[in-house]
């Protein structure tokens, strides 16, 4: 296994190489459960602990096919978990009496684990009963499989447990947007995304998706990009051999409009790049924005109307698409 491609699920079809494997004692269990505790949105008190009497399995299919399998016990992130719930959502569980309170007490241990070291998921199946102790008090609680995941917003507070990521496991992008700085998320379109603030590169896949076009990507640069940044931006984009058009969608609050072309233009030239870039641009020295795009003589379409701006990348890359489908070059000429 050592040094080989591994291909999962959770891999997906590139797979990952393997560098590392855990040897660890075979054991055989009596009952598998499923336990997790995760944040739970619209309720007012955030965290909440999940249980199944069905565990070693999918979850998700048991949650589709028999959803009343999947027990819930709500916390207030302000009290605290109680002994009391711990040992309420183990009973339900079906943990034997003798093993209730052991139950209950890792339930409680994993509770603090999550609250204190920022994780937003912890998710152990199965959680097992063994088979050596037939229902004795030494009859032992285990978590045989774990998966946990953690805050981003955290790192800073949590610098032991960030330092154990493994960057040889994630995918090349995710690791050049991390060192810049950048959220990125890769997607299966063709039209790359060029946003600031997490809402508005959500509204702009959205409109790209009304007019029929699909993103390639989640980008947004923050609010304090620097054209360095937006230079990183346009390399992560376009190592995506999918992308056939970028369009760029800022609104200047805090962000400089004029910062942000510095950063398109500088791409523009040292990326030689030859598809077809579509800029909005809203909000603070938006003028020189565009006086300094208009200077540069570089084939960018700006464009004052997001809807227009969405319909026009969308069109391009159409374009673009046929042309490759047809081993034909396009270029694209601006209007005098």
């Amino acid at each position: 296994m050592l040094g080989n491609q591994l291909i999962t699920k959770q891999t997906g079809e590139k797979g990952r190489i393997c560098s590392k494997v855990l040897v660890v004692e075979r054991k055989y269990v009596r009952r598998e459960f499923y336990f997790a505790i995760t944040m739970e949105r619209g309720t007012e008190t955030g965290p909440v602990l999940i249980g199944s009497a069905q565990g070693g399995m999918d979850i998700e299919a048991v949650a589709s096919n028999t959803p009343e399998a999947i027990l819930k016990e709500y916390v207030d992130i302000n009290k605290g978990c109680s002994e009391a719930q711990a040992l309420s959502l183990a009973k339900r569980m079906g943990f034997t009496d003798a093993n209730c309170q052991q139950a209950a007490d890792c339930i409680l241990k994993m509770y603090n684990l999550f609250i204190s070291k920022d994780a937003t998921l912890i998710e152990i199946n199965p959680m097992a009963e063994d088979s050596e102790g037939n229902g004795k008090m030494h009859e032992l609680i285990m978590c045989m499989d774990a998966k946990l995941n953690f805050d981003d917003n955290a790192a800073h507070r949590q610098k032991e447990i960030f330092s154990l990521r493994d960057w040889s496991q994630e995918d090349e992008r995710d690791v050049q947007a991390a060192k810049a700085d950048i959220n990125y998320i890769g997607l299966d379109g063709n039209i790359g995304c060029l946003v600031n603030g997490a809402g508005l590169a959500m509204a702009t896949m959205d409109i790209i998706k009304l007019h029929g076009g699909t993103p390639a990507n989640f980008l947004d640069v923050g609010g304090g990009a620097t054209a360095d940044q937006v230079m990183e931006a346009f390399k992560l984009i376009t190592s995506d051999q999918n992308v056939n058009s970028i369009l760029v969608n800022i609104f200047g609050g805090i962000m400089r409009c004029d910062v942000i072309a510095q950063g398109i233009i500088q791409a523009a030239q040292q990326l030689d790049l030859k598809i077809p870039i579509i800029v909005r641009l809203q909000g603070t020295k938006v003028e020189d924005a565009k006086a300094l795009i208009a200077q540069s003589e570089l084939k960018i379409l700006t464009c004052d109307s997001l809807n227009e701006a969405a319909k026009m990348v969308v069109k391009l890359s159409d374009i673009v698409g046929l042309a490759k489908e047809a081993s034909i070059d396009v270029k694209f000429e601006l209007p005098i």
